[in-house]
């Protein structure tokens, strides 16, 4: 069984998820998300910018499951930021999901006018469209900034979250105010041989599990939902069987010496990735 955390408005929210950031084949998506389904993942994340809403929404109920079993999450982008934009975007996005409401809808990048999209999705939580609202790669000075301004806090920041880059300063400002963890590229995208490390696959190999799999449990013990992506049926069940056993305390204690303290993926103040980021648009 997949554990379970309890977000700080009370909402469960499974700890393991099933993400579908860069499957743009819509196909290849809906099947890839069937499969994660079939396998037992029960949290889905996706985003508007991904271009894949619909191909989940296909999925989900392909599937069979009931919708309530099924926690979705998904996100507004830059573009789509500010109250009037941002419900509009919401709408497209349940349109999509097939869907009359979301578990989880987060805003995607701290830049444009994020705190009319906080607006806009505080009364969508109020209305009850949304389960639970929340950001993404928020550091600490806008999230305290964002909670000071308005009068819901987050129930998560998904943010780029890996042994190398573990966050742990922003972190404690989220442990301040209950807000959970959500960590996208848990395998670092693959990056300085993740895959092979020697610490993890030593970890690894006591207890007949990848360096993946050590990753994925290292983060469920830390109460950290993580959200890895594949599009291969064999690594989709391998990621799921991670709950059958527990890192001791040394493991972990290896694991977080493995901080190189920077991010590998996404620096989210560099100005340059500030243009880049504003740069991308989509169509949903």
């Amino acid at each position: 069984m997949i554990k379970m955390i309890t977000l700080n408005n009370g909402v469960a929210m499974p700890t393991l998820g099933f993400g579908v950031f860069q499957i743009t084949d819509l196909a290849e998506c809906e099947q890839s998300v069937l499969t994660a389904l079939k396998t037992g993942y029960r949290l889905i994340d996706t985003a508007a910018t991904y271009g894949n809403e619909s191909a989940v929404g296909k999925a989900i109920k392909r599937s069979g499951i009931d919708r309530q079993d099924i926690f979705i999450s998904s996100k507004v982008w830059i573009q789509d930021a500010s109250y009037e934009k941002t419900m509009a975007s919401f709408e497209k996005t349940l349109d999509n999901l097939q869907t009359d409401y979301l578990d989880l809808y987060l805003i995607h990048m701290p830049y444009g006018d994020y705190h009319g999209s906080w607006r806009a999705m505080e009364e969508l939580y109020e209305a009850g469209k949304i389960k639970a609202i929340g950001v993404c790669n928020f550091e600490a000075d806008r999230l305290v900034d964002l909670i000071l301004s308005h009068h819901v806090v987050p129930a998560v920041n998904q943010i780029e979250m890996h042994p190398f880059w573990q966050e742990k300063s922003l972190r404690s400002v989220m442990k301040h105010y209950d807000i959970h963890t959500m960590a996208w590229a848990p395998f670092a995208e693959g990056q300085q041989h993740l895959f092979t490390n020697p610490t993890l696959t030593a970890i690894g190999a006591k207890y007949h599990k990848t360096a993946a799999q050590v990753v994925l449990r290292w983060l469920q013990q830390n109460e950290i939902v993580a959200i890895p992506k594949s599009v291969h049926a064999e690594r989709i069940a391998q990621n799921f069987a991670t709950s059958d056993f527990n890192l001791s305390e040394a493991d972990l204690v290896q694991i977080e010496a493995l901080d190189q303290n920077k991010p590998l993926i996404l620096n989210i103040r560099d100005v340059n990735e500030v243009y880049r980021l504003h740069d991308i648009t989509f169509e949903q």
